[in-house]
Order: C-alpha cells, then sequence, then structure tokens
C-alpha cells in the first residue's frame, strides 16, 4: 500500500521512534534507520527494496515508475487557501507608506500573474485593517451611548452640541505631535483620538456645570462663565499635565508609542484650547449679554 511503502522509505532515508528507554530520570527514544541510510540518495530509491506480504523481497522498480522532483516540504495555508509568504525588514519609514509603495511598485506583476495566482498584503497592515474594520462597526453604538449620556448631563441639545464640538480640538496638537515626532496613524492613534476625544468633552461637562451652578447661584452670565473658568482651570490643567507625563514612558514602546504621542500631544494643546473655546462658545451660543463694566 502507499502506507506501507512510504513508511519503509521514511525508516530507511530519516529513521523512525519505535519506543523510548528510561535511564534514571531521562528518557532516550529509540529510533529504528537502515542500514544503507547515509548512502541512500533520493535517485537511488529505485534500489530500495520493500517486504512484501508473503515474506518476499520487492524493488520500487518493480512497483512503480520513480521521478526525484523538488516540492515545498511545508504546504503553507491561509484561509484554506495555498499561499507563500514574503517577509521583509523596514529599514527606515512606516509600515503603512512602505507598504503603499511596494503594493505601487508590484503592479505590474500583479498584471502579468497567470490565472488564480494574486498578491495579497498581511502582516501588520492587515492587522490594522482589520481591527479598524471591527472598530467602525461598533463605532455607532458607542456615539449614540455617548450622545444619550451627555443629553442627559445637559439636559438640552444646545448644550450636547457645544459639549461635542469639543471633542474635534484635539485633533490639532495630535497631529502636530505624530508629525513632530514621525509617528504613523495606525489603529493604536485611532484608539487615542477616540479617548482623547473623551477626556475633552469630561473637561467641557465639567466647565459647562460649574457655569449652571454659578448662574443658579444669581451670578450674571458672562461673570458665571468666568468665575467658572478661573475656578476649573486649575484642576482641569493638573489633571492634563498628570496625563501627560503618565503617558511619557510609554513613548519608548514601539506599539504604543503613536497613541501616547496622540493623548500627549492633544491632552496639552486640547486642555489649553478648550479653556478658552468653550468660555466663548457658551457666550455665544447662550447669547449672555457682556460683563458690565
Amino acid at each position: 500500500t502507499p502506507a506501507s511503502v512510504a513508511r519503509s522509505l521514511q525508516v530507511n532515508l530519516h529513521g523512525e521512534a519505535v519506543g523510548e528507554l528510561r535511564q534514571g530520570i531521562r528518557t532516550v527514544p529509540i529510533w529504528l534507520r537502515g542500514r544503507d541510510r547515509g548512502g541512500l540518495e533520493p535517485g537511488d530509491a529505485s534500489r530500495h527494496e520493500l517486504r512484501a506480504a508473503d515474506g518476499g523481497k520487492v524493488s520500487l522498480a518493480q512497483i512503480g515508475r520513480l521521478a526525484v522532483e523538488y516540492e515545498e516540504p511545508v504546504i503553507m495555508r491561509y484561509n484554506r487557501e495555498r499561499f507563500l509568504p514574503v517577509v521583509a525588514n523596514i529599514r527606515s519609514g512606516q509600515p503603512n507608506s512602505v507598504t503603499d509603495e511596494v503594493w505601487e511598485a508590484a503592479a505590474g506583476l500583479r498584471e502579468e500573474l497567470p490565472p488564480g495566482y494574486r498578491i495579497d498584503i498581511g502582516g501588520s497592515v492587515e492587522k490594522s485593517g482589520k481591527a479598524n474594520a471591527s472598530l467602525s462597526a461598533l463605532q455607532p453604538v458607542m456615539v449614540a451611548l455617548m450622545l444619550i449620556f451627555v443629553m442627559l448631563q445637559m439636559r438640552s441639545f444646545r448644550g450636547t452640541f457645544m459639549v461635542v464640538a469639543t471633542a474635534p480640538l484635539g485633533l490639532i496638537g495630535a497631529v502636530a505631535a505624530l508629525l513632530l515626532f514621525n509617528q504613523p496613524f495606525g489603529f493604536v492613534a485611532l484608539l487615542g483620538l477616540i479617548g482623547l476625544a473623551g477626556i475633552l468633552m469630561r473637561n467641557t461637562l465639567i466647565l459647562a456645570q460649574q457655569v449652571e451652578d454659578n448662574r443658579a447661584d444669581g451670578m450674571d452670565g458672562a461673570e458665571a462663565v468666568i468665575e467658572a473658568t478661573v475656578r476649573r482651570a486649575r484642576p482641569v490643567i493638573l489633571t492634563a499635565l498628570a496625563a501627560v507625563f503618565a503617558f511619557v514612558p510609554l513613548t519608548l514602546d514601539g506599539f504604543w508609542g503613536p497613541m501616547a504621542y496622540v493623548l500627549i500631544g492633544g491632552l496639552a494643546v486640547g486642555t489649553a484650547i478648550t479653556l478658552l473655546f468653550v468660555p466663548a462658545l457658551y457666550a455665544l451660543w447662550y447669547r449672555l449679554p457682556p460683563l458690565a463694566r
């Protein structure tokens, strides 16, 4: 049978473990090998003799035609399809940009491939794309929940819009930090932007709630905005500084580094802009009268 022929060749060409020998606390495998294992080449396999069922010997040349061919010792599959990986290390640059350049350079090669063959992008770029796709699938639900919680806190569409309008302010510092330190904008950087938007909106909620409390205590509109900004500026700034310094060690990490730079740059610039933008937006949005002199 093909199985018996394959096993016989395996024993002669390589050997096969048939048992174990225990020596104290060690276990030594017992190997069965052919006598001419060292001198038998693949091209000479036709003279290899097999033991037939009746006890006689039969050479391989008597039961089939032998041909020596070269093939991959391991057949690799990805998504149930055979594939041949091409791996390279990047000397300089970012994976996304380098992959785009290689993809454009291989345009002619892709056109010359025979039917049934194709080139796909893998590695970190593929993983980042899958992560972004999974994140995008949940994004509508997360945005809806965020709006619901902000609405419950502000209790008005006008206040909700004001809070959401401060979320993009962190992009200024985040983009500047990524460009300054030559960091890629990938999945982890996107996670940092999402967290940054939440932090800035939280600061806006704190400031807006303080303004509402001041107005409830009888302060005029403009005076309530100024007093709330002065009172909440120190805790907001100190919290942002603590977060910035906490993320500094993370910048040394090769994977989480982009997220750390996004949060550091976004918090540093976004917090400063928020303390100036939110009071002005609140006064403009609620049409507060100017402070009397």
